[in-house]
Parts: C-alpha cells; structure tokens; sequence
C-alpha cells in the first residue's frame, strides 16, 4: 500500500476522505504515533507515550511536530494522545498533502469576510488507487505476515475508525480476525501493545460518533 512519499497519518487521512470529518483528526493523530512507535522514537512506559530521546527528529515535518508536542507536555497516555490538540497534526498532513499535490487548498471568505481554507482532492486517482490497495489487503489472500508492516497498521487502523471506504455497512464482524491479524504484524511484542491501545481508542472515538448512512 506504500504509495510514494506518503506517510502512515497521510495515508489514514486519504482513506477517511469524504467521510465524518470528526474522524480525521484522531485517525491521523493515532496513524502519526503509530509511525513514531514504528520508528522507536516513542516507547511505552506503564501505559504513557515516551519519547525516546528528546533530540531524535525524522525529518517529516508531520511526525516531527508530534514529537516536539509529546516532548514539551506533560506526560499521557496514548488514548490520551489520540484526541488531544489532533487537529494540530491533521492540519501539518493537509499541508503535506498539498506539497505533494494530492490535496488543493482554495481559499475564499465566509459570509464574504472571514478568510478561510477548504482542502479538495486535486488527485483522486490517487486516492482510489490507495482504497483498493487497503481492501484488498483487508479482503485478499495475502497472508498477513507478507503484507507490509505499516501496510497492515495503516488498514488495522482505518478499520478500528470503522471507515466504510474499507468495511461497507455490517461487515466489520466478518473482518474482525484478518483485522486482528493485521494489528500482530508490528515489529515488536511492545510495538503491537501500543497498536492495539491505539485502536481500542479509535473503536470508542467511532462508536461515539457513528458515520452517517453511506458514509
């Protein structure tokens, strides 16, 4: 599913896309530490995201600006992290997206005042080719030890969100082991911990927050 020089949060933030835009932001905040548990720049200690070491950077100004935020806060859990100030990361994606020329930001005023931004997809060929690439991973005969490892987090996430770009209505029970089995595909016993937090926490979020009919 790798799909150029797009990241985790990047990709999670096309694959939720015209869908519930309370969504976005904890999908792409969780994608964004999901990639820094990945790249074990933040650890786990008893439930609390870490950072590793204070200095390390990746060179994505995305995930270096989540690192930057956990280092400077008080520590909290992941849950925690999920919802807490992710529109901050959502707005770095968007701009990410925009660079890469996925995504157009046109500016205009509301009630011919105010200035604002709205974010249109400007590649949407893009985009359809990377939902069909996430649901066959989800659906295909590929065994998940073959599939990818942020390949697997990215669609074990986006079905935690409960996207119906990869699970239609009703399907997500029959999806739940190959699910399951896509969250165990992290490099480490520690890593798939923090994964499974990370998608228990988007489980309620979504719950909490249920997509409209044919969302």
């Amino acid at each position: 599913m790798t799909d150029g020089p797009l990241s985790l949060p990047a990709r999670l933030c096309l694959l939720a896309w015209d869908t519930d835009p309370a969504r976005l932001p904890p999908l792409v905040r969780a994608g964004a530490l999901a990639e820094l548990a990945r790249r074990g720049l933040l650890v786990d200690d008893d439930g609390i995201a870490t950072p590793l070491d204070l200095d390390s950077r990746t060179g994505d100004p995305v995930l270096d600006g989540l690192l930057e935020l956990v280092s400077e806060s008080c520590p909290h859990r992941w849950r925690t992290w999920v919802t807490l100030r992710a529109r901050y990361t959502l707005d770095a994606v968007r701009e990410q997206l925009v660079t890469e020329g996925v995504l157009r930001a046109e500016k205009h005023r509301v009630l011919g005042v105010f200035p604002s931004v709205e974010h249109v997809l400007a590649d949407a060929g893009r985009v359809r080719a990377l939902r069909r690439r996430a649901r066959r991973i989800l659906d295909g005969p590929t065994p998940p030890e073959d599939v990818p490892e942020p390949d697997a987090t990215a669609v074990a996430l986006g079905a935690a969100a409960g996207l119906t770009t990869l699970l239609p209505a009703g399907a997500r029970a029959d999806r739940e082991h190959r699910v399951e089995q896509l969250s165990a595909r992290a490099v480490t016993p520690a890593q798939a911990v923090i994964i499974r937090e990370l998608r228990n926490t988007l489980s309620a979020t979504a719950k909490a927050s249920p997509l409209p009919t044919g969302g």
